[in-house]
C-alpha cells in the first residue's frame, strides 16, 4: 500500500527544525511514502530536499531571540491580515492532498504564536472522513516556559489530537521529562527515535581543509556573530591552539555586512567563510570544535569525536542549548562557556581547557530519521488493516 504524508515545519532563527523535518521526510520517501513538506520560511542553501514535494508557505522569521515579533523577508511585522493569508495558504496546501499522515514539527510543544494556523490545520485533519494519523516531531529538549499552564496546555493539545509523539533523542542521554514536566500524560504515545542526522549526503572536504584546525561554527541561521567576533583575539591568547589555523563558519542568514566585516578581519591563521556542507568532514580532521550547542551541531561534534567548546545560545529565555551543552560537559566531553560573559580571554581559556581533556567518545543512539519513518510507517500499516 502506498501512503502519503504532509509535514509542516516553521523555522524562525536557526535552521535545525527544517533540517530535521526534511531528514524525516527523506526517510519516509525512501520507504515509498509520497511526502509534501510545507515550510513556513525559506529553506537554507544547505538543506537537502531531495525526493520531497516542497510547498513554500508565505515566509516569516523571528525578528530576534525574544520570539515576540515576527517579520516577512522584507522586514515587515506580520499582522492579522497576514496571519489569515498564511492560515489559508496552509489549509489550501493540506486540502490539495488526500494524506495518510500529518506530521507537525514542534507543535504542540512549541510555536505557540503560530496557533492561528496550527490549530486550524490539526482541526482540518481531524475533520476528514478518512482521518490521517496525526503525529508530532520534537527534538531532545524543549524550551521551558515560565508559566506552567503553557506547558500543561501543550500536553492537553497532544492528548486531544495526536496519535504519536516522536522524540529525537537517546533516552539514555537526554529524556523528554528532563525539560517537560507533563511527559507522563503523553507516555502512551511517546517514542524515542535516537538523534536525527540531518545533513543528507555530505561531500568530503578538500585535502587539507580542517586538518588540525580549530573549527568555529554557529549553525546555518542568523545568530552567533558575537561568538565569531570573539575568536579573532582569542586565537592569540590560546596556549594550546594559537599555533594552528582557525576556520570561522558563518551561517548563511548572518547579514552580508557582518560577514564582510569578519572576512576583512581574517588574515594570517584565520579564515572566515560561510557554513559548508562538508562541515562533518572538517570536524573529523580538526583539533577542536568551538560552537553553539544546537541540536545538529552537537550531533556532528559527537560523531566526529573532536574535543569541543560550547557557547550555548542563551539569549532572553532560551534554555535548550544550555541544557544540551551541560549534558556533554557531565560526560567529560566538552567545556561550556556562557554567552553572556563571553570575552576573548574566556574563550581562549576554554579552548585550552578543552584541549587538556582526554579524547573520549560518547556513544549515543543515532539514525533517528530512519527510526522515525519506521515507527510512522508501522502506525500507518496498523491503521490500514
Amino acid at each position: 500500500m502506498t501512503f502519503s504524508a504532509f509535514i509542516h515545519v516553521q523555522h524562525l532563527l536557526g535552521t535545525g527544525h527544517l533540517m530535521r523535518a526534511a531528514a524525516i521526510g527523506r526517510a519516509l520517501a525512501r520507504r515509498g511514502v509520497a511526502v509534501t513538506l510545507a515550510t513556513g520560511n525559506t529553506p537554507p542553501p544547505l538543506a537537502d530536499l531531495d525526493g520531497l514535494d516542497v510547498v513554500t508557505l508565505p515566509p516569516v522569521r523571528a525578528r530576534d531571540a525574544r520570539f515576540k515579533s515576527f517579520v516577512t523577508p522584507e522586514g515587515t511585522e506580520i499582522d492579522a491580515t497576514w496571519k489569515a493569508h498564511r492560515r489559508d495558504a496552509t489549509l489550501a496546501a493540506f486540502a490539495a492532498r488526500d494524506v495518510d499522515l500529518l506530521l507537525t514539527e514542534t507543535w504542540p510543544f512549541g510555536r505557540r504564536p503560530f496557533a492561528f494556523e496550527m490549530e486550524p490545520l490539526v482541526a482540518a485533519a481531524r475533520a476528514r472522513v478518512r482521518r490521517p494519523l496525526i503525529a508530532s516531531s520534537v527534538r531532545d529538549i524543549l524550551v521551558r516556559k515560565q508559566e506552567l499552564w503553557k506547558e500543561e496546555e501543550m500536553a492537553a493539545r497532544a492528548e486531544a489530537a495526536f496519535d504519536r509523539v516522536l522524540v529525537h533523542s537517546d533516552p539514555a542521554f537526554i529524556r523528554l521529562a528532563d525539560s517537560f514536566p507533563f511527559t507522563d500524560r503523553i507516555a502512551d504515545r511517546l517514542r524515542y527515535t535516537g538523534f536525527v542526522e540531518t545533513g543528507g549526503a555530505r561531500p568530503p572536504a578538500p585535502a587539507g581543509d580542517g586538518e588540525d584546525e580549530v573549527v568555529v561554527s554557529c549553525g546555518g541561521g542568523a545568530v552567533g556573530a558575537h561568538l565569531l567576533e570573539a575568536v579573532f583575539d582569542a586565537r592569540a591568547l590560546s596556549r594550546r591552539a594559537g599555533d594552528c589555523r582557525w576556520r570561522l563558519l558563518a551561517g548563511h542568514d548572518i547579514d552580508a555586512e557582518t560577514f564582510a566585516r569578519l572576512q576583512a578581519r581574517a588574515g594570517e591563521g584565520l579564515i572566515a567563510e560561510r557554513a559548508r556542507p562538508d562541515f562533518p568532514a572538517l570536524l573529523a580532521r580538526a583539533r577542536l570544535s568551538v560552537s553553539q550547542a544546537g541540536y545538529n551541531t552537537v550531533l556532528d561534534v559527537l560523531r566526529a569525536g573532536v574535543p569541543a567548546v560550547f557557547v550555548p545560545f542563551a539569549q532572553i529565555k532560551e534554555t535548550e542549548q544550555q541544557q544540551r551543552a551541560e549534558a556533554l560537559a557531565r560526560h567529560g566531553r566538552a567545556v561550556v562557556t556562557a554567552e553572556a560573559t563571553l570575552t576573548p580571554e574566556a574563550l581562549a581559556a576554554s579552548v585550552d581547557d578543552a584541549l587538556a581533556l582526554p579524547r573520549r567518545h560518547v556513544s549515543v543512539e543515532v539514525g533517528g530519521a530512519d527510526r522515525a519513518a519506521d515507527i510512522l510507517l508501522a502506525d500507518l500499516e496498523a491503521r490500514a488493516r
